[in-house]
């Protein structure tokens, strides 16, 4: 993708700090999870790759944080975020094998927002050095998942289910994003995950 200089006008600090709140607010459900997740998977090897992973989105929250600062800003408020409307969309998980299918899914989207956002046209150096240093976390993040998801599937004799949960999970989540970059181009004119990097505008 080219990062030539694009028409459309760079997008306002007020609304980079929005978009970075929610990434922020992502990254701290995320960690959320992970520590439920942690007290009903007991297996002491788990136990230390959960600590790695929520130290891991601990820390990008906080980078989020200093950025936001850094634009002379201060987090606001999130109360319909990726990972609450995700939430709602999937339901309760039935157990671990629901648990990893579902984080596995939403660490892949982050990699890959976190990877759309950084080619973009509209991505200044600062962001683009932070979203590098994120994705390369994520893709730990989902190799270790992935393992697991598949070996407590195995023990469980549940691998066609985690199958279709991940297919499903896959679907959900799509319809999910798909909802939320038609509201980031309302806000920025344009979504950090338009295929081209040229402004799209949200119908309406």
């Amino acid at each position: 993708m080219s990062n030539q200089a694009p028409t459309q006008a760079k997008p306002t600090t007020e609304a980079l700090i929005k978009l970075f709140s929610y990434y922020r607010d992502a990254e701290m459900r995320g960690a959320t999870l992970l520590i439920k997740m942690m007290q009903r998977d007991k297996n002491p090897q788990t136990q230390v790759l959960f600590s790695r992973h929520i130290a891991d989105e601990t820390r990008h929250a906080w980078l989020w944080t200093q950025r936001i600062r850094q634009l002379g800003g201060f987090p606001v408020e999130v109360p319909d975020g990726y990972q609450r409307r995700l939430g709602k969309a999937l339901g309760i998980p039935m157990d671990v094998v629901d648990l990893f299918a579902l984080t596995v899914i939403v660490e892949e989207r982050a990699a890959r927002r976190y990877r759309e956002h950084a080619a973009s046209p509209y991505c200044d150096a600062e962001t683009r050095a932070l979203l590098d240093e994120l994705t390369n976390d994520e893709k730990w993040h989902i190799s270790w998942m992935d393992d697991w998801l598949t070996k407590h599937a195995i023990e469980r004799g549940a691998e066609e289910r985690a199958r279709t949960q991940l297919a499903r999970y896959r679907r959900i989540e799509s319809e999910i994003f798909e909802e939320f970059k038609d509201e980031e181009r309302r806000w920025l004119g344009f979504s950090f995950s338009d295929a081209d990097g040229s402004p799209v505008l949200a119908a309406g």
